[in-house]
């Protein structure tokens, strides 16, 4: 299984980014997919989950600004980051979560990350 983030970039302040997650192989359903991030020297978190069915949950420190979206028929995930802020900067990461996992809590061991994709947000 391998996952192919994209969409990251420098951005300034307030501005917005698209990123998408691609799976090889039909991992996102029927499970909940998630956004983490990893600012340096941080653990990596867990910022924006969405089941299968399509309820949703976030970090409180992106809650109304990102929104976390599923296309399961093309194995992607979505996540739109809007008024992104310096304390956005960080890699992203997609994969399926945990039942231990929470937004805005660390994530757990996972067999499998992608390369993620850098986001910079600065002026």
């Amino acid at each position: 299984v391998q996952f192919v983030e994209s969409g990251g970039g420098l951005v300034q302040p307030g501005g917005s980014l698209r990123l998408s997650c691609v799976a090889s192989g039909s991992i996102f359903s029927p499970y909940p997919t998630g956004w983490y991030r990893q600012a340096p020297g941080k653990q990596r978190e867990l910022v924006a989950a969405m089941t299968d069915g399509g309820s949703t949950d976030y970090a409180d420190s992106v809650k109304g600004r990102f929104i976390i979206s599923r296309d399961n028929a093309k194995n992607t995930v979505y996540l739109q980051m809007n008024d992104l802020k310096p304390a956005d900067t960080a890699v992203y990461y997609c994969n399926q979560v945990f039942l231990e996992e929470v937004p805005g809590g660390p994530s757990s061991e996972h067999d499998y990350w992608g390369q993620g994709t850098q986001v910079t947000v600065s002026s």
